[in-house]
């Protein structure tokens, strides 16, 4: 946001605000507003390093650590003793140096390769004998002891890429955050599964750079939609070389495959198999030694099915079975599978969404997850229940939102840092029942009461059909008026499953200076943003931008008739999807949106990727209509606003 207070838009869209008077408490200065520096007002919360065992917990607070005795709520500041108590050691992490790659061995730095080639995403195996990394689109592995450099796979080209992703692999199945790594170590060090990528029929898209003296054209393998997508095979090999195993699978097939899991103790590779059309996922069983594979879970829906990352499946220590999430059943749930991929009982249930497992205590048959409180959607809790999905229980409390940030090796305690948008964030040492045993902390500052700060709360609009309490997010002016009527800031992101709307506690510098110069601000969530579940995510099957922009526009209406709002002053700005959503309020939405910044957008679905698009939109050959009325392009008719574009990053 910061970049854009002194843009030419935003500052014509602020000349008019009449600015209230100033109350007697202390006003923010430039240097708070622009720097962000809120020293005193907030402070920073501490943080729970790691347990010492069931019941004593480190603390680290204002550069000193201290224990917490769970069972007294005691606490004494951290001996020696303490601090030397054995811990679970990190595995030490190899790294990249002048271009090669080094160890750390008993704190010296050992360098393993030798080489000016780029290595990329050197990976340490389980058991600290090897690190795996790929090299000119090969995948090559060094023994730490000898340094002898084996190289696994001899084919990689500029078109064939052998452990390193294909673009649209990264950026849509495995994510920026894996920097194109596409090979995973066997829990036991013997094998290495990885993509081979074949790009040689995906089309290449040219991007021309005037940066520099002469600029430069950069060229990559990108498929929009319909297009041909990469050929991926799933390889194994041993870490000391030898042929690769070739998973059973047709690398011709139209097909995509998911994040691979091996078994704990690293005797199978699982592997997400899924249709072009992406509503069928089938997972596989392939064994390591001869590719063969065995379909051991199938799920269907009639939209779409996501292609989750790594936390899909959890395998039990004890072999006898998995917990699986799916939202197959319209909300997000954990089901518990035997290994031959036979139900044995869902989980959880219900009209509200599981968003990830904290901790699964076998011995006790118990499971801790979290999820959006089946109270209310904008808020997470964490929860605990029987492996056979009796008793549940909510263990955080109040009306707030939680966010874990420790559990005791038993389960027994964690720790919560909660808030809410009008209660500035705490952090407590809780119990299993729920019982809160010491505050540790709050990220109020001792000047927080002398400063006139804007005020935040959620609000719940209805939608016109009335299926739905849309929220929002609003912070509102200073001195704000109900008989005056206040230019209106919309920050959005828009998508499926994408929303931003939670009751946090937020303040930064930019936020209370909109709020001094008399702007109503706005975070807006729309029925298929994840608030109600797969059910309303279903909305956006084959109609991208129709139900988003028409819950917007409700809740703008809402801000016109109830909330201060001045309805010739209506500003919708976001990046990336948001981008094409401020460009569709522009358009298809000028009736209600005036203004906009818009970064980053997607203006026509048939020019973005494929896996991405599909997924919601089918392909044009099936899906015409939807792509037309989906499209900016086809209501510039109607564009009668002031919109600023821009790109990059």
């Amino acid at each position: 946001m910061t970049k854009f207070v002194k843009e030419p838009l935003l500052g014509f869209f602020l000349s008019a605000v009449s600015l209230a008077g100033i109350a007697q408490q202390k006003q923010l200065t430039d240097d708070q507003y622009f720097k962000g520096n809120l020293k005193g007002i907030t402070q920073s919360l501490p943080v729970a390093t790691r347990w010492l065992d069931n019941t004593n917990l480190i603390l680290m607070r204002d550069g000193k650590q201290y224990i917490i005795d769970a069972k007294k709520g005691a606490e004494r500041e951290a001996t020696e003793a303490d601090r030397n108590v054995p811990k679970v050691v990190a595995q030490a992490a190899p790294f990249i140096k002048n271009k090669n790659i080094f160890i750390k061995v008993n704190e010296a730095e050992v360098q393993l390769t030798n080489d000016d080639a780029v290595e990329v995403n050197p990976t340490v195996s389980p058991d600290g004998k090897y690190v795996a990394y790929t090299k000119k689109n090969d995948l090559y592995a060094v023994n730490i002891n000898t340094k002898k450099e084996t190289r696994l796979t001899s084919d990689g080209t500029d078109l064939i890429l052998n452990g390193y992703a294909s673009w649209v692999y990264m950026e849509e199945i495995l994510g920026r955050s894996s920097r194109y790594k596409a090979f995973w170590w066997s829990p036991d060090s013997k094998n290495i599964a990885f993509f081979r990528s074949n790009d040689t029929d995906v089309p290449e898209f040219v991007i021309t750079d005037g940066e520099g003296h002469g600029g430069y054209v950069e060229k990559m393998r990108y498929p929009k939609v319909g297009d041909k997508n990469p050929e991926v095979k799933v390889g194994i090999v041993k870490p000391d070389g030898g042929n690769v195993v070739w998973s059973d699978f047709n690398e011709k097939d139209d097909q995509y495959f998911g994040m691979p899991y091996w078994k704990p103790d690293g005797s199978t590779l699982l592997v997400q198999w899924m249709n072009r059309k992406q509503n069928k996922l089938v997972a596989y069983a392939v064994n390591p030694e001869t590719g063969a594979k065995t379909p051991f879970y199938t799920e269907e829906q009639k939209t779409w099915v996501d292609l989750e990352g790594s936390d899909r499946f959890q395998f039990m220590d004890n072999g006898k079975g998995f917990l699986l999430q799916s939202d197959a059943s319209g909300w997000n749930h954990i089901y518990y599978y035997d290994m031959n991929g036979k139900l044995l009982n869902p989980v959880t249930s219900g009209k509200f969404t599981v968003t990830g497992i904290t901790k699964v205590d076998e011995k006790k048959g118990l499971i801790y997850f979290t999820g959006r409180s089946r109270e209310n959607s904008a808020r997470t809790d964490l929860y605990k229940v029987n492996l056979n999905g009796k008793n549940l229980q909510r263990l955080t409390f109040g009306e707030f939102n939680h966010q874990i940030t420790s559990i005791s090796p038993d389960g027994s305690y964690f720790v919560t840092n909660y808030g809410n948008a009008t209660t500035p964030n705490r952090s407590a040492l809780v119990d299993g029942k729920g019982k809160i045993i010491k505050e540790l902390g709050s990220s109020k500052g001792t000047e927080f009461d002398d400063y006139q700060l804007a005020k935040t709360e959620i609000v719940r609009v209805k939608s016109d059909d009335g299926l739905y309490e849309l929220p929002m997010k609003v912070t509102w002016p200073l001195n704000f008026d109900k008989n005056k009527k206040y230019p209106v800031l919309v920050s959005i992101y828009g998508g499926p499953n994408a929303g931003n709307v939670m009751d946090t506690w937020t303040i930064s510098g930019n936020q209370q200076f909109y709020a001094k110069e008399g702007l109503i601000q706005v975070a807006m969530d729309h029925r298929a943003s994840g608030h109600f579940g797969k059910e309303g995510v279903n909305y956006m099957y084959h109609n991208l931008g129709y139900w988003e922009m028409k819950d917007y526009s409700t809740m703008v209406k809402w801000l016109i008739a109830n909330g201060g709002a001045d309805a010739s002053k209506i500003c919708i700005t976001g990046f990336s999807y948001g981008g094409y959503m401020s460009c569709y309020a522009m358009t298809y939405g000028a009736d209600v949106f005036t203004h906009a910044m818009a970064g980053g957008s997607v203006t026509d679905w048939t020019l973005y990727d494929s896996h991405y698009t599909e997924r919601f939109m089918g392909t044009p050959a099936d899906n015409a209509d939807g792509y037309k009325t989906s499209s900016v392009f086809s209501y510039l008719d109607r564009y009668k606003g002031n919109m600023q574009i821009v790109h990059g990053v």
